[in-house]
This record gives structure tokens, sequence and C-alpha cells, in this order.
């Protein structure tokens, strides 16, 4: 018996083997080492580049607190604890901070990040070349939202940098980092493009980041991230660490973001976005049965009279193209709306009832008052009791670990629509459950947020 059932088990394993087909990599290749007296070097791609690489220096004037303005100063137990000590006078304190920047024209317009000048008094720059010469800088414009700011020295002839087309950058592509992080001279590292189109970093409001894995080290923020020609793919701006060092994560704002925003900047000293007008999420596992497509940005709330609520658009449809160019999710319509002017025409491809339609509209100007928050995903539902109040119906009870309390329910949510179908009262909020069966898609809005919330 033990005989039969080895020799049972040779046969199913090798009818397995012969049943997967392994393909072997080409076996006759060559492999080169450099030839004698021959260096390897990409010095003459990066010189150019390294020279339109400078350090940045700030000072920003830091207001002590004044403790004579305190309550607790005048208590006699205080004042005789201070004693000797004068009127304690606030000195103000000097904070100093270093980064990079890149010059992109000869007349001295200069990029950098906004969290490198950010509340600064003074604005200094170092050329490469020269550590000793300290030029002040004007500052341009500053835009916190994609961390972009442009400064301005006052000189002439300077060596710049040519941008390269980030849309053609691809992963495994050979990237340097240049900095000059502390006015020395500059610094190169090398690596890859690890990644592309990289967004949810929670670093800036807009993300769309070049990730590399060259070393990017404190004082590179601001600094150039130069293709194999010394062109420029990118401007440095974080690291992801929890140490404080280099492991290997670093991101950089791709070079045709930086080139609108600049050119904006250095224009109007403001960046002007368009304005489309929805609250948006992504589309999560529990909703891609609801649409034909599995990626896109999906409208959770329309705000009254915006370019998005005058093309039709409702909540529930699911944005799959902008200008005959894919959507991929939430942070990549926001990229793409706030990168286009106010005024200019679009066209929006969706999803609405698993059926394909097209809209157009022109987008207004972002107004961050009346931005809508984009949410993420929210589960529901039973063990919740709601009433109805003031022309809404209202979550007044969430039973502890029901599938109300698991899915996210708290109290004083609001019902405003399930499916297709707005909620303004119980009869509503009735006659939706009985209307849709099985899974349905249930809107609550909570802190003047709109969640979307997926329910059987």
């Amino acid at each position: 018996m033990k005989l039969f059932v080895n020799l049972a088990m040779v046969v199913f394993l090798s009818n397995s083997l012969f049943a997967l087909k392994i393909e072997d990599a080409q076996k006759d290749f060559i492999r080169e080492v450099p030839k004698q007296g021959v260096v390897i070097s990409y010095y003459d791609s990066i010189k150019d580049a390294k020279k339109a690489v400078v350090n940045i220096s700030t000072h920003k004037t830091v207001q002590q607190a004044d403790l004579r303005q305190m309550p607790f100063f005048n208590d006699p137990l205080f004042r005789e604890f201070f004693k000797g000590f004068g009127d304690v006078i606030p000195q103000d304190r000097v904070e100093r901070a270093l980064g990079s920047g890149v010059v992109v024209s000869s007349d001295g317009y200069i990029i950098t990040n906004s969290h490198v000048v950010d509340g600064a008094d003074e604005i200094s720059v170092t050329l490469a070349g020269d550590s000793t010469t300290e030029h002040k800088a004007k500052l341009i414009g500053t835009d916190p939202k994609s961390d972009v700011a442009i400064i301005k020295v006052d000189l002439k002839n300077l060596s710049f940098i040519k941008f390269a087309d980030s849309n053609a950058v691809r992963e495994g592509d050979v990237v340097f980092a240049i900095g000059n992080p502390f006015g020395v001279g500059g610094t190169v590292t090398s690596g890859i493009v690890s990644a592309l189109n990289k967004s949810g970093v929670g670093i800036n409001a807009y993300e769309n980041y070049i990730q590399t894995d060259a070393s990017i080290n404190p004082g590179n923020s601001g600094g150039a991230l130069v293709d194999s020609r010394g062109a420029l793919v990118g401007i440095n701006t974080a690291i992801i660490s929890r140490s404080g060092g280099n492991v290997g994560i670093g991101f950089a704002i791709p070079s045709n973001m930086v080139k609108t925003i600049s050119l904006a900047l250095i224009a109007d000293g403001v960046v002007k976005r368009g304005y489309l007008g929805v609250s948006i999420g992504d589309i999560t596992a529990d909703l891609k049965e609801f649409y034909l497509n599995k990626s896109g940005a999906l409208v959770m709330d329309i705000q009254k009279d915006s370019p998005a609520d005058k093309a039709g658009l409702k909540r529930g449809d699911l944005i799959i193209e902008i200008d005959s160019k894919p959507v991929t999710d939430a942070s990549d319509l926001r990229n793409k709306i706030g990168m286009m002017l106010p005024n200019t025409n679009i066209s929006i491809r969706f999803i609405r009832d698993k059926k394909t339609l097209i809209t157009n509209t022109t987008l207004t100007t972002l107004d961050d008052e009346k931005v809508a928050i984009s949410n993420g995903d929210m589960k529901l539902f039973n063990g919740l009791k709601v009433k109805e109040a003031d022309g809404s119906v209202v979550v007044v009870e969430v039973e502890p670990n029901s599938k109300a309390a698991k899915k996210g329910f708290v109290v004083n949510d609001m019902v405003i629509q399930i499916e297709n179908m707005p909620i303004a009262s119980l009869k509503d909020l009735n006659k939706a459950l009985e209307t849709y069966k099985g899974k349905k898609r249930v809107y609550i809005q909570r802190d003047n947020r709109t969640f979307l919330v997926v329910c059987d």
C-alpha cells in the first residue's frame, strides 16, 4: 500500500511538471566589464545642471512671549521668584533655515519649495562655485498647495537648467538628485525612478509625485531631480523616513507641474486654479459592482450653482475622463482640474446607472472657502435609530457593536440620499428602502462633509 501511494505521488508530480511550461531566459548572454583605462561617468551629462543648483538661506524673526502681559506675572510669589531678572523683557529670536533652489532663467529666477521660504524675513542665495558671496533674493510668489515657490536675484548671465517633459519619464529611468544644502557646493546622488504619479502621500493638496531612490537628504529640498541628460524632471520636495535619514523613498514634483505653477507665479504672483465644484472620493471594493469602470473619481456632493451643477452632474456619478484623458482616482481628478485655468471649457465623461454619458462645462475660479473636501470610504447598516427633524433624517442612536456601528455610523449623522432618491423625511427613507433592494448606496452628511456608505 505504501509503495502504491508513493508511485501515485510520483505520477501526480510528473503530470504537474509537464503541465507547467517554464520559459528560460537567453543563456548566451555577454557579461561586460569597463575597458582598461575607461571610467564610466555621468560628469559631462550633469555638470551644467549642477551649476544651476543654488543654496538658499532664510532668516525668520520669531517674537518671544512677553511674560509681563500674562495674568500670573502680577502674582507676588511669581514676581518674588523672578526677582533679579529685571523686567523679563522678551527678546526676539532669529530662526535660520537652509535649502536648495534651481535657477531656471539667466536673469535670476529660481524655483524652490514653498516650505523652504515660508515666513522668511530675509532670503539669501549662494551660487554654485561661490560659497562666500550671498545675494539677496526677492520672493516672487508661493503656492503652498503644491509646495512650489519662485524667488529672484538681481543678477545676469546665470547658468540655468533646461526642463524635460515629465510625462515622458518612465519607471527605471536613471536620475540624479542635485542639492546645495550648506552653500559649500553641489551634492549629487544617483538612483532610478521608482514610481510615477504618486498621490495620497499627505504632504500637499496637489500631489502627483515622481518617486525615486536617489538619496534626498535634509537641506536638499528645492533641489533638482535630473535625467541622464541633465534635464530637469522634478523638484525634490520630501522623503519618507522614520529616522530622518534617507531610506530610498524620495518624492519630486514633476517638471511639467512645476513649469505651469512657476509661470503663473511669475505672471501674477499667485496660482489661479480652475474650480469644478464637486466633493469627490475613490471607488472602493464595495462600490465596483455599481459601475462599469474599476477606476475614476466618485462624486460625493455638488456645490450649488457650480460648474458641476450646471453640467448636470449628480451625487453618485463616477467621473472617468476629463477632455478624453482617463481619471484614475479622486486625487488624479483634483490634480487635473487644479492645473487648469478658470474659464477653461472641459468635457466630462462619467458613468451613471451603468451608462456612460458626456457633458461639458466651464471652470470658474477656485475659492478656498467653498472647496468641497474629498472624503474616504464608510460602511453601514442595522442597529440604527433615526428621527425626522427640520426636513432631514437624523441618526439619534447607534447600538454598540451593531452592524451600523461597525460600518461607521455616529449620532447626528444625516441620511441625505439613497441611490438617486433624496431623503428629507422618514417617508422618503421608507420609500427608498422599499424601492432599492439588496446593496445600495447611502449618502450621509456629517460636519458639512458628505460620506458614501454601502448597505444591504
